[in-house]
């Protein structure tokens, strides 16, 4: 029964409708996969199996009825804990918080009831959204469905977890540096960061977005109908237009697509992750684009800049906290935002300013070429119970290189699996368009998932 997990949300959604598959029977196979699986991977926070039950008997009944309520009827989606769901607490990762509950559903939240969707649990992330790590001072140790021993990376590690070990195909997180394409890249999913407000967010900051964490394109595809939808809340969002997410493979023939090898400071790339990225820009070749070299968007001064302002800001938000609640923080985080309380406000200022240095170098990179191919990660893969990939808080950002740019320059990129590590690892290729260009990405990728093949091997555990 639990095969019927592994199928693609719009095939569920047809079998819903058809009358073939109910989704009671579909919520209690999800059900039986997460209490299984739950122990060994804990992606999960929030997960109420009586609630999800309820809906889906009463979505059962709108379809008996050939009513269905919306787009995502009683289909099962997962949101990341950071995402606020009316009357329930959202404790940002941190065991520090005041677990208030709250006044209203996010915009991803109200996109999705209103489609009908059953947002069965919340997923795991760490503290603040601060760290690339399944790692927190308040959920459960998220890990890797693939290796158990290793990291999802984060900060929306559960969703990526999650959306690994088969809970259902629909799953969706946030990105300010990285975090929805890092943690995809290390987990084999289709992760999506799109335009800056393409996905409407509160609260909103500068390079924070949400976006879809799926298996495949299409299920990210389907997503994007939903969480598209404006919201007033979110002032960053340009003006609402409509896409037909639904779209064919991409042909490539007389694209310029550059290939950034080089993140320009950070980690060096493991020779497994650069060959996989070199294969994937290689078929993209094969199949008609140009592909050429192309130099990094950042530099040291970038992200260093950028690394004092966010200590500054987050050291702000822990020093107006009691002692004892600050003394919950995971050390990690807490040593890194303290050194933030030493800065200059000109020091705070100049490093603010590199997001516009950012925003400058990657619109000129797209004046020489129509899309840009890197890695995501940079590594393999590292330890569950590492904060970051070099668990340093004095270097905490050396592994967001290749995606923290596309943040601050507002462009929509994702990442796609391109390969596994000798050790089983999943390996993922990033797709990065200029601004508003969301549904070229989506083209793109489709074309290379293609090309690539369906993964058959995705890790299970019931």
């Amino acid at each position: 029964m639990s095969d019927i997990l592994d199928t693609s949300a719009r095939e569920t959604l047809a079998r819903f409708a058809a009358k073939t598959l109910s989704p009671v029977e579909y919520m209690q196979a999800l059900i039986a996969r997460v209490d299984a699986s739950e122990p060994k991977v804990g992606a999960l926070y929030a997960y109420e199996p009586e609630r999800s039950l309820a809906e889906a008997k009463a979505s059962e009944a709108r379809y008996m009825a050939e009513a269905p309520n919306g787009l995502l009827d009683g289909m099962p989606v997962s949101i990341k804990e950071l995402f606020a769901v009316k009357g329930e607490p959202v404790p940002l990762g941190t065991a520090a918080s005041e677990l208030v509950p709250a006044d209203a559903d996010a915009p991803v939240t109200a996109r999705l009831r209103e489609d009908g969707a059953i947002m069965f649990a919340k997923t795991t992330c760490p503290d603040y959204g601060m760290l690339t790590s399944g790692l927190s001072s308040f959920h459960q140790l998220s890990r890797n469905p693939w290796k158990l021993s290793e990291n999802p990376g984060g900060s929306s590690s559960g969703s990526a977890a999650a959306g690994a070990a088969g809970y259902g195909p629909l799953h969706v997180g946030t990105d300010i540096g990285g975090s929805i394409r890092l943690p995809a890249g290390w987990t084999g999913l289709f992760g999506f960061k799109p335009t800056l407000g393409r996905i409407p967010i509160y609260p909103y900051y500068t390079g924070r977005v949400a976006g879809p964490m799926t298996p495949t394109v299409d299920d990210a595809a389907l997503l994007m109908h939903t969480i598209t939808r404006p919201d007033w809340r979110d002032a960053t969002a340009p003006a609402y237009e409509k896409i037909d997410w639904d779209l064919a493979p991409a042909d490539v023939r007389g694209l310029k697509i550059g290939l950034m090898l080089d993140a320009g400071c950070g980690l060096d790339v493991d020779p497994e992750v650069m060959a996989a990225v070199q294969g994937a820009a290689d078929a993209f070749a094969a199949h008609g684009a140009e592909v050429v070299p192309i130099a990094p968007v950042l530099s040291r001064e970038m992200l260093d800049g950028l690394d004092v302002a966010w200590r500054a800001r987050f050291w702000g938000m822990m020093e107006a906290l009691p002692p004892e609640k600050r003394a919950l923080i995971l050390p990690y985080v807490r040593e890194w935002a303290a050194s933030g309380a030493d800065a200059t406000p000109v020091q705070v200022a100049q490093g603010f300013d590199q997001t516009f240095a950012m925003r400058k170098s990657t619109t000129e990179a797209f004046q020489q070429v129509d899309v840009i191919l890197s890695p995501v990660n940079p590594t393999v893969s590292y330890p569950a119970d590492w904060a970051s990939p070099t668990n340093d808080p004095a270097r905490p950002f050396e592994h967001i290189c290749f995606t923290v740019a596309w943040n601050m320059g507002e462009q929509p990129a994702c990442s796609i699996n391109c390969g596994f590590s000798a050790s089983g690892m999943p390996i993922g290729l990033q797709i990065i368009a200029p601004r508003f260009q969301d549904a070229k990405v989506f083209a793109l990728a489709k074309a290379y998932e293609t090309w690539r093949g369906a993964i058959t091997n995705w890790p299970r555990f019931a």
